[in-house]
């Protein structure tokens, strides 16, 4: 499929935005997607090439979060595995049921999340002690997994997921959260990209203009998450989350 000059200058600003906003809080497929799917690529086509993009900002911003020393070695080596594990066992489910299946339910869940993230009062939650080492690995290998299922099986809000369980379940800061996102983000679409390549369903001439300027905007987002902390990813999730359940509730609404 050929595109004109303009839609790739189209596309890679797309991607430079959708890499900023992932780093920070997840959801930059929301940006770059639909910028896809607008050139009047095949769905699975552009899903293909829309991870061929984004594995590379992942990798940016997985780079700049460790520079910072913001991501635990001993809990990436742990959830790195998983999440690769995790996205191949989802993207095997696919075949067996209807990823739309999953809409209500996710929707219900990104609004549960809105909710917590505007409303909740107390203590952060990077104040709370974290648990012990061997309690962290094993939670952390538990949502490396499952929402690495997820995003192999259907994907809207993996990384604000991430974010949201690294931090409520591990206690750590949000900005901290974003680091450990990253790192089964990577994992996930790393998986993904191999399979969606031995298909052949990425379009590289396009994938690659966009993953330059993707990894451009991922290495400014977790750079602005670095400086800006958990006031900035906080008020970035929560409308991340927002723009999900406005996505979502229209596309179970359109049936």
């Amino acid at each position: 499929m050929d595109l004109t000059p303009l839609q790739i200058v189209l596309l890679c600003v797309a991607a430079l935005t959708a890499g900023t906003v992932d780093a920070i809080a997840g959801g930059g497929g929301l940006v770059s997607l639909p910028a896809l799917l607008s050139t009047g690529m095949p769905p699975h086509v552009a899903l293909g090439t829309n991870k061929g993009q984004s594995v590379f900002g992942a990798f940016a911003a997985l780079v700049r979060f460790w520079r910072a020393g913001l991501v635990r070695g001993n809990l990436a080596s742990i959830t790195f595995p998983l999440g690769l594990v995790g996205s191949l066992l989802g993207t095997g489910l696919v075949l067996l049921m209807r990823p739309e299946v999953l809409k209500p339910v996710v929707l219900a869940l990104l609004v549960v999340v809105a909710v917590f993230l505007a409303f909740r009062r107390g203590p952060p939650p990077g104040v709370r002690p974290e648990p012990p080492l061997a309690r962290m690995k094993a939670l952390g290998a538990v949502i490396a997994l499952l929402i690495g299922v997820y995003d192999g099986f259907f994907g809207p809000g993996t990384g604000t997921f991430l974010i949201i369980a690294f931090s409520g379940l591990l206690g750590h800061s949000l900005t901290h959260a974003s680091a450990d996102a990253k790192v089964v983000n990577f994992a996930t679409n790393l998986s993904a990209v191999a399979l969606f390549s031995y298909r052949g369903l990425v379009l590289w001439h396009v994938a690659l203009p966009m993953a330059a300027a993707q990894f451009t905007g991922a290495w400014m987002g977790a750079h602005l998450a670095v400086r800006g902390g958990d006031k900035l990813v906080r008020k970035v999730v929560l409308g991340v989350v927002v723009a999900l359940v406005l996505k979502l509730g229209r596309d179970v609404l359109a049936g």
